[in-house]
């Protein structure tokens, strides 16, 4: 084992180079559940790299805070309508 290594020509990012930073991020710690990470790792994996976890992420939550994601009472209806059909 070598008493030091030179990273500065290294490549950053798990699967590309990191986007250089923009404007608007902030840099937060935050502890999330681990099925949560998990499921989005996934995700991201799915994408062949194209997009990362965080990405996914801030996807999800802007859908969220913009009322475009599916409020929980309307698929929570849906299920249960399509599980009466079914039974009935």
């Amino acid at each position: 084992m070598k008493a030091s290594y030179d990273f500065r020509k290294g490549n950053r990012g798990r699967v590309a180079k990191a986007a250089p930073e923009t404007r608007g991020k902030t840099r937060i710690t935050i502890r999330l559940d681990e099925d949560l990470v998990e499921h989005f790792l996934k995700e991201a994996d799915k994408t062949g790299g194209a997009k990362g976890y965080q990405t996914l992420m801030n996807e999800a939550l802007r859908q969220h805070v913009e009322g475009k994601a599916p409020r929980l009472v309307d698929t929570l209806r849906k299920i249960v309508r399509e599980e009466l059909r079914a039974a009935g």
